[in-house]
């Protein structure tokens, strides 16, 4: 291949690494992507109304996890395989659907709004510790035998989610 040639596919790839990049961007700093869902075209085929909706579905960013800390009296440290805390959102939706009037041509709605709301996690971890103490002074400097030690930490999860249902005229 030659180095003009190469040049320009790396330019290309540059190109569209930014590109893409620029468009992940706003999407990230959201924490929830709204998705229509475009039912127009069936209202019109069909001649008649259609429910509408529109859904948000949620972006998860992991955190940081707290790392494992020194624990006096123990040979291994505390939290040996540390929590990932997680956020986001949960999903949200819109629908309102058509609630046709008894008498005349017109119709209400009825309708129903969950926004996405805020979620936190954290997910499962371990915490160890070995079947030997810390060495001894009076034991010349050797370990005592102990039980070993085994625990689960518990995931988390920690959310308020809320909606609104309603009926109204129009649609």
């Amino acid at each position: 291949m030659k180095s003009t040639t190469r040049g320009t596919l790396a330019a290309v790839i540059t190109g569209v690494a930014a590109a893409v990049g620029a468009a992940a961007t706003p999407a990230a700093a959201v924490g929830a992507v709204p998705i229509p869902v475009p039912l127009e075209g069936v209202s019109e085929s069909l001649g008649m109304e259609v429910p509408k909706a529109g859904l948000e579905l949620p972006l998860l960013t992991p955190g940081t996890p707290d790392g494992p800390r020194y624990a006096t009296g123990r040979l291994l440290p505390d939290r040996t395989l540390p929590q990932l805390p997680v956020t986001g959102a949960l999903p949200g939706a819109d629908l309102r659907a058509p609630l046709p009037r008894l008498l005349g041509d017109q119709f209400d709605h009825v309708g129903v709004d969950a926004p996405a709301s805020d979620l936190r996690t954290l997910g499962p971890g371990l915490n160890v510790d070995a079947p030997l103490t810390q060495p001894d002074p009076d034991n010349f400097g050797l370990p005592d035998l102990k039980l070993p030690e085994a625990g689960v930490l518990a995931p988390v999860l920690q959310t308020a989610a809320g909606g609104d249902l309603s009926s109204g005229p129009g649609l």
